[in-house]
């Protein structure tokens, strides 16, 4: 089953008919999925994937995570992330703290956009979703790991902050697509129930990067949420949209104090 039609069926049913739909049972469990919206995704995996995941030597993201780190400590170009940075280990709050606006005190920038200006900077040549940015933006998280998110207005562009988080949260409340649903009706309204092998979760940003089988590739939270536009048959933003920033952001709020627990593996 493709991910949109499976997204049409919880469409069908995040009307009237939802309300008889069960929280059915993980694959080989007795209990239901959990519908506690203070929960990552990690919540929602069957077991042999939490397994997986767990298994540094065997898990597909170690790939990632090894390129990171030798990223990292790269200097054969002139310059390393970890000659300006320090060491990994010194980095464990940076992941923390975005989207936040960028130096104009306007736009508003995720990791993966300061990985890229960062590079830049160093003459580096790199776009969002390649393997660099992935890798780099996997160590960051993976140093980050069991921090809280805490996404903050900055006291000195508050109102351009408020903007932002403001069209994100409309973003997630608003219909879209010839499905005609909103992130809210998933997210919210449907946390746990089960369609086929996907379980619907409530779409914290805890876990990100990941790699998601049905990819065969680590992604970030942009190429999520740009499936989910495709999920939805909604006009699909490009990577990097300002639309995609601003509704990460509200992810990022709606989840603050929530601890990362990516880069992680999904279905």
């Amino acid at each position: 089953m493709t991910f949109w039609r499976w997204l049409f069926m919880v469409g069908a049913l995040a009307g009237s008919a939802a309300s008889g739909l069960a929280a059915d049972a993980g694959p080989g469990l007795a209990t239901a999925w959990p519908t506690d919206r203070l929960l990552g995704g990690n919540a929602f995996l069957p077991p042999g994937l939490i397994r997986l995941q767990a298994d540094s030597v065997n898990s597909p993201v170690s790939l990632w995570l090894d390129k990171g780190a030798a990223i990292w400590s790269d200097a054969s170009g002139g310059s390393s992330c970890k000659s300006c940075h320090g060491p990994l280990s010194t980095m464990a709050k940076a992941a923390t703290r975005f989207p936040r606006l960028g130096p104009d005190g306007q736009t508003l920038i995720n990791l993966d956009d300061q990985i890229l200006a960062c590079r830049k900077r160093t003459g580096q040549t790199s776009q969002l979703e390649d393997d660099d940015v992935l890798a780099l933006s996997a160590v960051l998280h993976q140093a980050a790991k069991g921090e809280l998110i805490n996404t903050q207005p900055p006291k000195d562009h508050e109102a351009a902050w408020q903007e932002h988080l403001g069209r994100g949260a409309q973003l997630f409340a608003t219909r879209i697509g010839r499905i005609n649903l909103a992130c809210m009706h998933c997210h919210e309204q449907n946390i746990g129930k089960q369609m086929r092998s996907d379980v619907i979760s409530p779409a914290n940003p805890t876990g990100f990067p990941i790699y998601r089988m049905s990819w065969q590739r680590l992604g970030s939270i942009d190429r999520r949420l740009r499936a989910c536009f495709s999920g939805v048959q909604a006009v699909m933003p490009p990577p990097g949209d300002p639309a995609l920033r601003d509704l990460e952001l509200y992810l990022k709020v709606r989840a603050n104090g929530m601890p990362l627990d990516g880069p992680s593996i999904r279905r």
